[in-house]
């Protein structure tokens, strides 16, 4: 009976990373054929939208981020550059920064959105039903719990 459970569980976990893979390849692809940043620009920039007031410490931006936090300063260093953030000495701990978005930034994701939203109906949302998408979401809450 184990292998047979073994075989399902490793089933399903390379179906859930291959189709993790595919959707986000996707995104990918159409917001670099609109001209626009990568995914984990949008992600970094949606979290700091959030925050618009205060802005986000980096810990605290790598543990709200949806996709890798791996290189999440050279990410930042890109969107500095980019003019999306500023960062500000910390006032409750000077040895760190507050990271802060810019208009532009807003900007930028503003126009990321739609490629973005567009390309998740289409790729996913359009695929499943709203009884399909409501199961996939309490299956993959279980998970994280």
């Amino acid at each position: 009976m184990r292998k047979k459970t073994d075989k399902i569980i490793i089933d399903a976990w390379i179906e859930l990373h291959r189709a993790n893979r595919l959707l986000l390849e996707k995104v990918e692809k159409a917001l670099k054929n609109n001209q626009l940043p990568p995914l984990d620009w949008y992600d970094v920039l949606l979290e700091l939208s959030h925050e618009k007031e205060n802005g986000l410490r980096q810990f605290e931006i790598s543990k709200k981020v949806l996709l890798s936090k791996h290189n999440l300063s050279r990410l930042l260093d890109r969107l500095e550059s980019q003019g999306f953030i500023v960062r500000h000495v910390c006032e409750e701990d000077g040895r760190g920064n507050r990271v802060k978005i810019t208009i532009q930034g807003e900007n930028t994701l503003k126009k990321m959105w739609p490629v973005y939203r567009e390309s998740m109906h289409e790729s996913f949302g359009r695929k499943l039903s709203k009884e399909e998408l409501t199961q996939l979401t309490q299956t993959l809450s279980v998970i994280r719990d």
